[in-house]
């Protein structure tokens, strides 16, 4: 499972994003993508590209010269919304291409060809802001049955040019329609599926929105790749994607931290030391699929100690560390916890 974000930096600004960019691949994130709003953005894909490791993708929006540039200029893969490279006016009947103005098709056919011949990939982006209006029309509202609807539209047409190095998206802000719409397509076509809530928003609430919309999706093996869109920096977009590929052992590069909420029985400070361990694990490098788990007292700390490869069970003021579910050494002072911990994963991680 491949994880995507988007760079907030001008793309012109080529030291700005290339620096966002590393520390992007840093995460591990897989795949990165830029806006490309006009000619010098596009320009700079060549520079970005000779410093960067993942592959860069070029968003365009409205004009199709934008595209064409990208493609010129070395990007792997552009992402576009047939929906405003072709206008919504020049549909005038539901789902009848031989109605596109002969102008606008020819630019999309552009874009297309360019494609072809640099061998680059093209994801087709249907999002519930760019419906074309006849679907509008349609169904009264950019519900899944109308997003589905475009894509097989567009899907059909770039079939017709014979290109098939695609990826899809169908990507809504409200979850429950991003979910049936990826469930519908996910039925009528074998294209990878780029899953995505749009605009889920700011922390917590847009992690809570692509955790609910992604894992749904992805817990029933749909998706290729993954965006989690946040009003916050690139970083914290694939941050939260981790966590959600972990939940699912989907991503296994890092360790995976549990450790219980607290309540009345703790008598060990848990939350800072649960901050201390993963700092520690951050510091350290750890890349090894692990369960570390850091509990605040007997009721949950055995059971979870039994199946986590590292674990701590707190106790009053002071605690256990465990491997492999096995006691490894009992009654160390609280204050000696997360030093005592961090020896036995140096020694046994």
């Amino acid at each position: 499972m491949a994880m995507q974000s988007m760079c907030s930096t001008k793309t012109e600004n080529i030291r700005e994003t290339v620096a966002q960019i590393r520390r992007l691949e840093a995460l591990n994130c897989d795949l990165v993508r830029v806006a490309v709003p006009n000619l010098e953005a596009a320009r700079a894909i060549a520079k970005i590209k000779e410093r960067i490791k993942i592959p860069l993708i070029a968003d365009v929006h409205f004009d199709y010269r934008l595209a064409l540039a990208s493609l010129e200029h070395g990007a792997d893969k552009i992402r576009i919304n047939p929906g405003n490279i072709v206008p919504n006016f020049i549909f005038k009947s539901p789902g009848e291409s031989s109605h596109i103005t002969r102008i606008y098709l020819e630019n999309l056919k552009a874009i297309i060809k360019k494609a072809k011949e640099k061998k680059a990939c093209i994801r087709i982006g249907i999002n519930s802001g760019s419906l074309e209006q006849d679907l509008w029309d349609k169904y009264g509202s950019p519900c899944p049955e109308a997003m589905v609807e475009s894509a097989l539209r567009w899907l059909k047409f770039f079939k017709q040019q014979d290109f098939y190095n695609l990826v899809l998206s169908v990507k809504s802000s409200r979850v429950l329609n991003a979910i049936q719409a990826y469930q519908q397509i996910a039925k009528k076509c074998d294209l990878p599926l780029h899953l995505g809530v749009t605009e889920a928003g700011p922390l917590p609430e847009g992690a809570i929105k692509s955790a609910v919309g992604l894992g749904t999706l992805l817990a029933q093996g749909i998706g290729d790749t993954i965006r989690v869109s946040l009003s916050d920096k690139p970083e914290m977009e694939i941050i939260t994607a981790k966590e959600i590929l972990k939940s699912l052992k989907l991503y296994t590069k890092e360790p995976d931290i549990i450790s219980c909420p607290t309540c009345g029985r703790t008598e060990i400070n848990l939350i800072a030391m649960v901050k201390k361990v993963k700092k520690m694990v951050k510091k350290e490098g750890i890349t090894q699929n692990l369960t570390i788990a850091v509990m605040g007292c007997t009721v949950n700390a055995l059971g979870e100690a039994k199946e986590a490869d590292f674990a701590i069970a707190g106790g009053k003021k002071q605690g256990n560390i465990y491997y492999k579910g096995e006691l490894f050494k009992g009654n160390i002072p609280e204050k000696e916890l997360v030093k005592e911990f961090l020896t036995l994963i140096r020694s046994r991680g």
